[in-house]
C-alpha cells in the first residue's frame, strides 16, 4: 500500500500544474514546458548524481551493501523483460518526456483542454498497460481493467461536463492527444526496466530527465521567456519545475519500483481528481452535477486499484539500499 501512497502523491503534485498556471502569468506553452523540463528534470539528475557519489564514499569506507534486484510480484527482472541495454532506456525515456508536452498541448489547442486532457490521460492507462503486456508478457489483471475503465469513464465524463472546446473534433489533435499517451507510456517502460535492472529511483528519473533537461535549454532560450523575469513568473517556473516534475516523479519513481506499470498510470488518474478539487477550492469554479458524478466515478476507479493493488503487493520488500547507475 505504501507504493500505491507514493504514486497517488506524485498524481496530486502533477495536478497543482494547472492551478500554478492560473495563477501565474501568461506564458508560451512551449516555454512554460521547457522551463519545467529543464528545471525539474535538472534537479532531478543533481540529485541522482548526489546519491551517486554518496554511494560510492560508502562503497570507499565498505559500509555499502549490496543493492537489490528491485524484484517483487510486482517487476523483478525475468526471463519475459525485454533485456535491451540501460542507456537505450534512458534515451528512450527521454524521448518520452520530450514529445509529451508538445504533443499534449497540440491536442489541447486543436480540441479544447477537456477533450484534449481525456483523450491523453485516458489513452496513457490504456497504452501502458498493452505495451507492458506486449513486451513483458505480463497481464494487467482483471482488477486493473475495471478500474481503468471506470477512471477513464470518470474522466471522460469530468471533461464533457467543463468542456469548452470546439464541438467538430479534430482528428489530428485526437492523434496528437494520443501520441501524449503514448509517450507517457514509453517513459513510464523505460523507467520501469531501470528499476528493475537495479537503479534506484532518483537514478532512473534523473537520468531520463536530466537528458530531457539537456535537450530543454536551447528550446527555451529560443521562446520568448521574458515571463520567467518576473516575480510570479519565476515563482510559477519553480512550482512547476521542482514540485510537479522533481518531488512528482521521485515519488513517481519510488512507487513504480514495486507496482506494474499499468497500474501506476491509472493511479496517476488521480491528476485530473486532484486539478479538479483545486480549481473549486482555489480558483473558485464552479462544479455541475455532471462534473461531479464525474469526480466520483473516477475516484471509485482509484480507489478500487488501490484496494486491489495493496492487498497484492507482499507483506515484507526488501530494503532499497542500492542499484546506483
Amino acid at each position: 500500500m505504501r507504493s500505491v501512497l507514493l504514486v497517488l502523491a506524485a498524481a496530486v503534485c502533477f495536478g497543482t500544474t494547472g492551478t500554478a498556471q492560473a495563477l501565474g502569468p501568461d506564458a508560451d506553452p512551449l516555454s512554460l514546458g521547457a522551463a519545467r523540463i529543464f528545471i525539474g528534470g535538472g534537479a532531478l539528475a543533481a540529485i541522482a548524481l548526489a546519491v551517486h557519489v554518496a554511494g560510492r564514499r560508502d562503497d570507499a569506507t565498505g559500509t555499502s551493501v549490496a543493492p537489490t534486484s528491485g524484484g517483487s510480484g510486482a517487476g523483478g527482472l525475468g526471463p519475459s523483460v525485454p533485456r535491451f541495454g540501460p542507456w537505450l532506456a534512458v534515451v528512450l525515456g527521454a524521448l518520452g518526456v520530450l514529445a509529451y508536452q508538445p504533443a499534449f498541448f497540440a491536442g489541447t489547442a486543436a480540441n479544447g483542454v477537456a477533450v484534449g486532457t481525456v483523450v491523453a490521460l485516458g489513452s496513457a492507462p490504456v497504452l501502458t498497460g498493452v505495451l507492458d503486456w506486449v513486451l513483458r508478457r505480463r497481464f494487467p489483471g482483471r482488477a486493473w481493467i475495471v478500474a481503468t475503465a471506470l477512471a477513464t469513464a470518470g474522466v471522460a465524463i469530468l471533461a464533457a461536463a467543463t468542456g469548452t472546446g470546439p464541438s467538430a473534433v479534430d482528428p489530428l489533435g485526437v492523434a496528437a492527444s494520443v501520441g501524449a499517451g503514448a509517450s507517457y507510456a514509453v517513459y513510464t517502460l523505460a523507467g520501469k526496466h531501470l528499476l528493475d535492472r537495479g537503479w534506484t529511483a532518483s537514478a532512473s528519473m534523473g537520468a531520463m530527465f536530466g537528458v530531457a533537461a539537456a535537450v530543454s535549454l536551447p528550446v527555451l532560450l529560443a521562446t520568448d521567456a521574458a515571463w520567467i523575469t518576473t516575480p510570479e513568473g519565476f515563482a510559477m517556473a519553480l512550482w512547476l519545475g521542482l514540485v510537479t516534475t522533481t518531488a512528482a516523479y521521485l515519488l513517481f519513481g519510488a512507487g513504480l519500483r514495486r507496482l506494474t506499470p499499468a497500474t501506476v498510470s491509472t493511479l496517476t488518474l488521480a491528476e485530473p481528481l486532484t486539478a479538479t478539487l483545486l480549481g473549486v477550492l482555489l480558483l473558485q469554479e464552479q462544479l455541475s452535477g455532471t462534473a461531479i458524478t464525474g469526480l466520483l466515478v473516477l475516484a471509485s476507479g482509484i480507489v478500487l486499484l488501490a484496494v486491489a493493488s495493496g492487498r497484492r503487493m507482499p507483506q515484507r520488500q526488501p530494503v532499497d539500499v542500492g542499484g546506483r547507475a
